[in-house]
């Protein structure tokens, strides 16, 4: 699993146009999200390939900033505490979140600075 950080204009339809792009090259988008803070839009959205996600959104001219490897975790839903449990094993270790969000699944996908230690520090959460 790859997440693409994406750049979108800050305007109505950039999103679609993106997802169009995706859909019409066959490719399903696993989970993810957008947000915009002061006028830009960035996002980040979770693929099988992300090479093929990423040559596609290019060739659209929708500016991919980043394709990188996820750590994906399951939390145990009927347990609170659960997230924090596991960002505190991951802030321990000195391993930095750079985001984190849920895929279609209701798996974690965390996008960390140190893939390794993360997925050591955090191998009692594996799905």
């Amino acid at each position: 699993m790859h997440d693409l950080t994406l750049e979108l204009d800050d305007r109505p339809g950039a999103l679609a146009a993106m997802a169009e792009t995706l859909g019409a090259a066959g490719i399903s988008i696993e989970g993810g999200g957008v947000f915009t803070v002061d006028g830009r839009a960035v996002a980040h959205f979770l693929f099988q390939d992300g090479e093929a996600a990423s040559s596609a959104l290019r060739a659209a001219g929708i500016g991919v900033r980043d394709c990188r490897p996820v750590l994906v975790r399951r939390l145990d839903q009927d347990r609170p505490g659960q997230l924090g449990a596991i960002t505190r094993a991951l802030a321990d270790a000195g391993v930095n979140i750079e985001a984190q969000y849920s895929d279609h699944d209701h798996r974690l996908i965390l996008l960390v600075d140190d893939p390794a230690t993360a997925a050591a520090v955090t191998a009692s959460f594996e799905p």
